[in-house]
């Protein structure tokens, strides 16, 4: 039987392993969304607002990413939320974002908010399945008619199990 759990490392966007990941999101996304703007991160900017970078690795290989930028003392804005073609429907992204939302609630939000696409609806059944509800949509996505915005209220205390350092 395969290996299907996953170990998971705060890393630098920077990083190769993590820029290839970004890169096969954003090719996914160009492909759903032709001529539309990529809502992404730039890393020296990421990171210097105390933004939060996690891999997912599958036998020492990066299957899957998400990320965390604040966005005020008690929200969080979850960006990057990505798993591989060939690795879906293992719950990678379930596992990934449940790991997200313990480090957020550690870091002390209350709140964790998101922008996806109105062409993914496997983000968006992924999204409510865990407990997101859809909200107006907020800064940079208020304009653009194709943001599905998405909030939820975190809970308090707890460690990331198998989040390395």
């Amino acid at each position: 039987m395969p290996n299907t759990d996953l170990v998971f490392v705060e890393m630098d966007p920077a990083m190769p392993e993590a820029a290839n990941l970004i890169s096969a999101l954003d090719g996914g996304l160009r492909e759903r969304y032709p001529d539309s703007p990529i809502h992404g991160i730039e890393p020296i900017e990421f990171r210097a607002s105390g933004g939060v970078f996690l891999i997912g690795r599958l036998d020492g290989v990066g299957v899957a990413c998400g990320a965390l930028r604040p966005m005020s003392d008690n929200a969080t804005e979850l960006k990057r939320m990505f798993v591989r073609r060939d690795q879906r429907g293992k719950g990678f992204g379930r596992a990934t974002l449940a790991v997200l939302e313990k480090i957020a609630t550690r870091r002390g939000f209350q709140m964790i908010r998101l922008e996806t696409g109105v062409n993914q609806p496997e983000a968006i059944g992924l999204y409510e399945s865990m407990g997101y509800y859809r909200i107006p949509c907020f800064g940079e996505y208020i304009l653009d008619h194709r943001s599905r915005c998405f909030e939820k209220a975190l809970g308090t205390g707890g460690d990331a199990p198998g989040l390395l350092g």
